[in-house]
């Protein structure tokens, strides 16, 4: 018989996602729907070892739907990975008589919370929060819609002076060690070329289409290229095509944390306040270790391990059509 879950406590953990607000609020409800406590644990793990733990009611998540960041607050742990790390958040766990727990995080937050529960037979549940859209067995992660829309934004407003004054514009967009931020916004702006970890650079390749995009007589151009590139960063990318780069006005342009922050889209909205409800009835049903992800617009249960083991990989069908888009 499945484990009866009286009292959840929730944390949001990793780099922050427009989203996690909405998925916070669906959790904390629902599990007050069903009778269940909930216990909001501030700044992630690091809050979970220092007993930053307090009960929640429903009026504690009203008008945080449309906010970005996290309330709860979050915060990087190395101190969770130690045995003493995790004994001493086991201690408050049972402090506060919580029987499971709801992670909302990334690849980091997932490893973090399987080590813990394989440790301490702790039922988790998690809710794949990233804006890097890089985690195995969903569609969408909660925050990438609402990042997607922020560097089409800025890249759209780029592209205005870059016009005015016939330059050409390498911008950087976060993405860490995975290109889905960059490839989409690529296509969504369109964007003359993009650079991401995924596909091996091909500097010749490259110094065509700047060949091309001179005698077309193009008067301006936006080349983005994700933060984990092979070939480093922007500036680094630039510094290599130096040669090339003869008869264009460069700039660099990054990005940054903008694309973290920001009140979330409604598809955000929607999706976070969808997959914390479903966190709540899959611990309720005894389904534990799992991440909500979904797939082709359903909701879906994926073993956290195997998210966190398999890789997700980008569309290269997308990825041609870059070129494809700019003959």
């Amino acid at each position: 018989m499945s484990k009866q879950i009286r009292s959840i406590g929730v944390l949001t953990s990793g780099g922050d996602a427009p989203g996690m607000n909405a998925a916070v609020r669906a959790v904390v409800r629902t599990a007050i729907f069903n009778d269940i406590k909930v216990y909001g644990i501030r700044h992630g793990y690091h809050g979970l070892i220092n007993d930053q733990i307090h009960e929640m009611k429903s009026h504690d998540v009203a008008s945080i739907i449309q906010r970005g960041g996290t309330i709860l607050k979050t915060a990087r742990s190395k101190e969770f990975m130690t045995e003493e790390g995790m004994h001493q958040a086991y201690e408050n766990v049972k402090k506060h008589g919580i029987d499971a727990l709801v992670i909302i995080g990334g690849d980091g937050s997932f490893r973090g919370a399987t080590a813990f529960g394989q440790r301490y037979d702790i039922p988790m549940v998690g809710l794949p929060g990233t804006i890097d859209n890089d985690i195995y067995g969903t569609d969408v992660t909660i925050g990438y819609d609402t990042a997607l829309n922020t560097v089409i934004e800025a890249v759209d407003k780029i592209r205005d002076t870059a016009s005015s004054h016939d330059r050409m514009f390498f911008v950087e967009v976060m993405g860490r060690d995975a290109g889905f931020l960059t490839l989409r916004a690529g296509l969504a702006c369109g964007a003359e070329a993009i650079l991401i970890p995924e596909v091996e650079s091909d500097i010749t390749k490259f110094i065509d289409f700047l060949e091309n995009g001179h005698r077309r007589k193009k008067s301006s151009n936006i080349i983005l290229v994700a933060e984990g590139e092979k070939e480093g960063g922007a500036f680094e990318v630039v510094k290599k095509l130096q040669p090339y780069l003869q008869g264009y006005d460069v700039r660099v342009s990054i990005l940054g944390h903008i694309q973290r922050g920001g009140s979330p889209s409604a598809y955000d909205r929607f999706i976070s306040t969808k997959m914390g409800v479903h966190s709540v009835q899959a611990l309720i049903n005894g389904h534990f270790g799992v991440m909500i992800g979904i797939q082709n617009e359903k909701i879906v249960h994926v073993p956290i391990e195997k998210a966190i083991k398999l890789h997700k990989t980008v569309d290269l069908d997308e990825v041609k059509m870059i070129d494809i888009l700019n003959v």
